[in-house]
């Protein structure tokens, strides 16, 4: 980006409003659906980068490093309330109330924080394949909580969920006109192979008037509206829509409505991979109003226009065996409610949860569980995860698992939040913390018992005591019965083709005197054609396998295997082994706890699981790219409050950083700043290198730093600010500061 010359702020501010754009939102706005409504101009750069809006001020490069220069104003020069918080100028995730917001609603560069990083990611079986699926609806306190904040928050006891594993769809579900899914809902999704939907809802009086409006009309009216929620799913990258109409409708809006319905899912289908249009069992073909707990002749016309049948949840098992003739061959895209709060008259919910499950499995249909955020809402918040925990283990059996297919597999357990913040074992802050959007791959949950030996068992779940990277790691407990050698636990279901050469990585620590061993294992499939080469054999029949650890690794990889075989800060410890595969496919992984030599008696024991990586060797050989064109724009200034008699008041900052890097390569940008005193010579920075301050994870190539205390400016010379912008390679090895992205600010008082 071209340096901005010495701007007023009335300039910069019309400046900052002139969209420069992304490449992603340029790429994207280039395959919008055919009727396309005035825009605002975007001018695009290479694909994966990020452009920033004009910065404001002045800029110069120096020693490689573009350095903006501005003069502090505590003139307001405010940021748009439905993309950032309007008291601290956060961004925000929103949602639009009504059709005509909807309607006028056009791609905007600030809306750059609420895109999600891409699709879901590659998973076995698709839900193409007519497996019987699982869906959550998400409806919690009228939505957009602490979720909102997509840089994340300080709240003490937020709701978590981790059993993606199990489910398939998550639809957030509010009473807004047009559910837009906060961002971070979506990339933790996406992250786990699963389908994100939001909410198009119309209700009461209200409602019956929108309908009217672009229902009842000629195609031209509900095909806008189509375009519109198209183009925000393509946009905002979800996949696709729940369709709840519950109000009455006119004759001619009934009329209409599998039109929309079948226009809105055959555009979906050209623009977005994937996408699923569901529609909510509420209005009749006549127009009225009346639940029908089920798939019949008076509700069919709208499940043969769209994708699925999302029931309500007053059914009984009579309703679930008349639906048998009207699905034919479409079972799996009816959706059988089940309300988890067990209002009304209904099967099951709450804790009682799978006796519905057990009903709608055996007849082969879908399951739509609606707010089984019940667990956060209405228990006690201190025993939220062993409720939550309790919930899906009931459900287990009824539902089945979809498999990860795709490398490089990385994990630390992280769900996203936690009451300190550790970067690889080393602690960074303290407080509590909630990131959705930091949640990593989550394992399957539950207990495990050895079979014919009932003392053997292992039990996993999540823990926020400690954690490698991040806020929590995955907690292991279990007993070694006499007369076993080992017992295991499967973490996760893959189907990965293999490369010929792997590399998987551990980080563990035993808690308390165990001796135990830990090692990692994995299981092939294809084993008529599969070569296992440089790995031990558990035995000749079996397809599972324990690789040998990896001791001289090459220098080329000697970033990724620094820590191997190394006692590690705070008791961790990093096992890092090599595998050579031919022909094969990579199916399961699990974590192994075998007895201490010599040991005859029973064995209990406790571990800590910090991270696993599963990493193709090819790619650790591939140059990394560097962060580039970092700028900075949206600057707000604030006094702050002296710190004492005679000394100045202080200043708080608040700014916009853009930077150019191919996200496809990264895990995430940590975000950092080196601070100056305010008394440094003018266009020069500190004399001694400072260590940076952690400020925040970015998962998109931008970040807002809100309220940054920084020194104020001394009389005739600069303050200075630096920051800087660390990638976190999808493989999970530090990169070098000097590899850094970096950009500085000089600040200086007004003249009086």
């Amino acid at each position: 980006m071209e340096a901005a010359g010495p701007v007023t702020r009335t300039a910069a501010r019309r400046r900052d409003r002139r969209l420069r754009a992304s490449a992603t939102l340029e790429e994207q706005r280039e395959r919008r659906p055919g009727r396309r409504r005035p825009r605002r101009r975007w001018a695009g750069g290479r694909a994966g980068e990020s452009a920033a809006p004009s910065s404001r001020g002045s800029r110069i490069e120096e020693d490689q490093e573009a350095v903006f220069r501005e003069v502090v104003s505590f003139t307001p020069d405010p940021l748009p309330d439905r993309y950032y918080d309007k008291d601290t100028t956060k961004p925000i995730s929103f949602y639009l109330s009504s059709l005509e917001e909807l309607l006028a609603w056009t791609p905007d560069v600030e809306e750059g924080f609420n895109v999600a990083l891409g699709p879901p990611e590659c998973r076995q079986p698709p839900l193409s394949s007519g497996r019987p699926r699982t869906l959550i609806c998400h409806d919690m306190m009228g939505g957009y909580l602490d979720d909102k904040f997509i840089q994340g928050s300080a709240a003490q006891t937020p709701y978590s969920f981790y059993h993606w594993q199990y489910i398939d769809i998550f639809v957030y579900f509010s009473h807004h006109t047009v559910t837009i899914p906060p961002v971070s809902w979506t990339n933790a999704a996406h992250r786990h192979g699963v389908c994100m939907l939001g909410t198009f809802i119309t209700e009461w009086k209200k409602g019956e008037q929108l309908c009217e409006a672009f229902l009842a009309g000629d195609a031209r009216s509900h095909q806008a509206v189509a375009d519109q929620l198209v183009l925000m799913a393509q946009f905002f990258r979800f996949d696709g829509w729940l369709i709840n109409i519950e109000n009455s409708l006119s004759l001619a809006a009934v009329g209409n409505l599998p039109h929309f319905l079948r226009y809105l899912t055959a555009r979906l289908h050209q623009q977005v991979p994937r996408g699923l249009v569901l529609w909510y069992d509420s209005v009749v073909s006549s127009g009225q109003l009346r639940w029908q707990d089920e798939l019949n002749q008076q509700n069919r016309v709208f499940f043969d226009s769209c994708d699925g049948f999302f029931t309500n949840y007053n059914w009984r098992e009579e309703h679930l065996e008349r639906m048998l003739g009207q699905a034919g061959e479409r079972l799996a895209d009816v959706y059988v409610g089940v309300d988890v709060f067990a209002r009304g008259s209904v099967v099951g919910g709450r804790f009682d949860t799978d006796k519905s499950l057990e009903l709608i499995r055996k007849h082969g249909f879908s399951a739509a569980l609606f707010a089984p955020g019940w667990v956060y809402e209405c228990l006690e918040k201190a025993d939220f995860f062993q409720n939550q925990d309790k919930f899906w283990s009931l459900l287990e059996r009824y539902l089945p698992t979809h498999s990860i297919c795709s490398l490089p597999f990385v994990t630390s357990f992280c769900l996203g939040m936690g009451t300190r913040r550790v970067c690889y074992g080393q602690e960074e802050a303290v407080g509590p913390w909630y990131h959705p959007n930091a949640q990593e791959i989550q394992p399957l949950f539950g207990e495990h018992r050895l079979e014919g030996d009932g003392r053997g068992w292992v039990k996993t779940h999540c823990c926020l005591a400690d954690a490698w990277n991040g806020g929590s790691s995955l907690l292991i407990r279990g007993v070694i019965p006499p007369k076993v050698g080992n017992v295991a636990v499967r973490l996760f279901s893959l189907q990965v083709p293999v490369p010929p050469k792997i590399f998987l990585s551990l980080v563990y620590k035993l808690e308390g005197p165990s001796a135990v061993g830990v090692a990692l294992e994995l299981t092939t499939g294809d084993a008529g054609s599969c070569h296992v080469g440089g790995i031990m054999m558990l035995n000749e029949t079996s397809s599972r396998h324990s690789p040998r650890p990896l001791r001289v690794p090459p220098t080329k990889l000697a970033r990724w295997v620094g820590r191997c075989g190394q006692q590690l800060s705070g008791g961790w410890v990093q096992r890092c082994y090599e595998v050579s595969l031919r022909g094969c496919l990579l199916q399961d992984l699990f974590v192994s706890f075998s007895r201490p030599p010599g040991s005859q008696e029973e064995e209990n024991f406790t571990c800590r699981l910090g991270e696993i990586q599963v990493v193709d060797a090819n790619s650790l050989l591939a140059p990394l790219p560097q962060v580039q064109a970092v700028t900075i724009s949206h600057v707000r200034w604030q006094a702050a409050a002296s710190e004492g008699e005679g000394r100045p008041a202080g200043l708080r900052l608040s700014c916009t950083l853009h930077w150019s890097y191919l996200l496809p390569h990264v895990r995430c940008f940590r975000v950092h700043c080196c601070r100056g005193t305010g008394g440094g010579s003018p266009g020069r920075g500190l004399s001694e290198p400072e260590k940076p301050t952690f400020l925040g994870l970015a998962f998109i190539n931008r970040y807002r730093i809100v309220d940054l205390a920084v020194a104020p400016a001394g009389p005739g010379r600069d303050g200075r600010v630096e920051f800087l912008v660390e990638p976190v390679p999808k493989e999970g090895f530090l990169v070098p500061r000097a590899e850094w992205g970096r950009a500085a600010m000089l600040y200086s008082m007004p003249r009086t």
